[in-house]
């Protein structure tokens, strides 16, 4: 395959990525494959039953599907069934659904013994229901493998191959981009230049960059930050820090990042995020209106400030917020952190920054998918903790951008918000983001959520 085609921006930097996400398309298939189990499942007992029983067929037929289905539907999900394997190779759908429907009958047939209602089953319609329903999953996996094969392509998954001047390697499926003709550099101390890295890794699942060894240390430390699945052709270990290896036809990859968060775990959280920032624009929308009013009457600039700040994967988003600062003395770059007796604050400003009001309009970003209700807190990209620009102060900085900023996090229900005088107050917050990441869990989001009830008016919020 050819290298992505993008955008251009007027430096001749990519702006928007040619490659569209395929994770959705293979989220729809999972869906439709679990409903096409479903109605094999009730049609084969249903078709048995029919045509062996005299008296009321389908209600005793349909009756064993489905206590069988709940059983067999989380084996096939355990199983691995639906997955990006199984979309890749059919004899690997086949067996783990065969497999988790022979496991499930056999935990029925189980229970139902020990619970002496197996006299009320057909031993000919459950025999013949799992025969007919396994050979209907077989030619619908069979069915499935073709249409991918013909609508798809070769491969169900986006792979990037960086060549960046390491050892040449020859990937099939993969689509290949030149680090030098796309000025892609690994350059951790420059956010513009993470910000041109990962506008090419959005959409991809897996990524292998092959560089010289005097760069694999900086490749590794860009392919963490930017929570993808990325490998390094390579033979150096030490300094790198691999979690794996990757063993392809010809060549060896060490993979030395993964996204923090599976498919399943991303599901469930943006569900959460769309449920709370929809329900929270809905049930807010008459204050928000008011606070847009208050600031229009006070001196007639703009509702809104739109800050550019680093999201996931290092790629640039505009942040909203209620405007509290006066139009002329905002400062987009976020050198200078608001103090207590700011002049550059309105008097609406004060009241909405003190009660985090002027936070809500982010509830859009999360709306859009550029933000999360929670995880670590987007800073501009002027930020300073003492005299520092914040990703100096600790190499390890760049990597909270691995999951999507949040609206509240773990560092904010500890306390830590407000001015960096020192270094140590960003350092808080990062050990708090990184341990965010490192423990996530959809209770977790919950709890922080709640907690964040509790301090949203504080001292340091100005």
């Amino acid at each position: 395959m050819n290298a992505p085609i993008a955008a251009r921006s007027p430096a001749g930097r990519s702006m928007h990525p040619a490659t569209p996400s395929l994770e959705r398309r293979r989220v729809r298939i999972y869906l439709a494959m679990v409903v096409l189990d479903v109605c094999l499942i009730l049609g084969g007992f249903g078709l048995v039953g029919q045509t062996y029983l005299d008296y009321n067929p389908m209600k005793f037929a349909l009756l064993q599907a489905q206590l069988l289905l709940p059983l067999y539907l989380t084996l096939a999900l355990y199983q691995w069934a639906y997955s990006i394997h199984a979309l890749q190779d059919r004899r690997f759908a086949i067996t783990r659904a065969l497999g988790a429907l022979a496991l499930a009958a056999a935990l029925l047939l189980f229970v139902t013994f020990y619970t002496k209602s197996t006299a009320q089953f057909s031993r000919v319609v459950f025999t013949g229901g799992i025969t007919v329903s396994a050979g209907l999953i077989v030619l619908s996996r069979i069915w499935l493998g073709r249409l991918i094969g013909r609508s798809w392509g070769a491969s169900v998954i986006n792979l990037l191959y960086i060549d960046a001047g390491g050892p040449p390697v020859s990937i099939e499926h993969a689509i290949r981009l030149d680090a030098r003709e796309q000025r892609i550099v690994p350059d951790f101390d420059d956010p513009d230049a993470l910000d041109h890295v990962g506008r090419f890794l959005l959409n991809m699942d897996r990524v292998v960059v092959s560089c010289p060894a005097e760069e694999r240390e900086a490749w590794a430390y860009v392919l963490r930050a930017s929570g993808v699945r990325g490998e390094l052709v390579t033979d150096g270990l030490g300094e790198l820090q691999p979690i794996g290896l990757s063993v392809e036809k010809g060549w060896r990859a060490l993979i030395v990042s993964t996204g923090p968060l599976g498919m399943r775990q991303r599901v469930t959280k943006r569900g959460f995020d769309l449920v709370l920032s929809l329900g929270g624009l809905i049930v807010l929308s008459p204050l928000m209106l008011v606070v847009a009013l208050l600031i229009k009457l006070e001196d007639g600039g703009p509702v809104f400030f739109i800050q550019r700040r680093p999201g996931r994967g290092n790629r640039f988003f505009g942040m909203y917020k209620f405007r509290s600062m006066k139009v002329e003395r905002t400062d987009h770059d976020g050198a200078r952190s608001a103090s207590l007796d700011d002049d550059r604050v309105t008097r609406i400003g004060r009241v909405i920054r003190r009660t985090s009001i002027d936070e809500l309009p982010q509830l859009v970003n999360v709306l859009r998918g550029e933000m999360s209700m929670v995880g670590p807190r987007p800073h501009a990209v002027g930020s300073q903790a003492g005299d520092k620009l914040f990703w100096r102060i600790d190499a390890t900085y760049w990597h909270r951008h691995a999951l999507k900023p949040g609206v509240t996090g773990l560092a904010q229900i500890r306390g830590y918000r407000g001015a960096t005088d020192l270094e140590s107050d960003l350092q808080n917050r990062l050990d708090a983001d990184l341990e965010y990441i490192r423990k996530w869990s959809p209770w977790g989001d919950a709890l922080i959520v709640l907690k964040t009830l509790g301090v949203l008016v504080h001292r340091r919020a100005f």
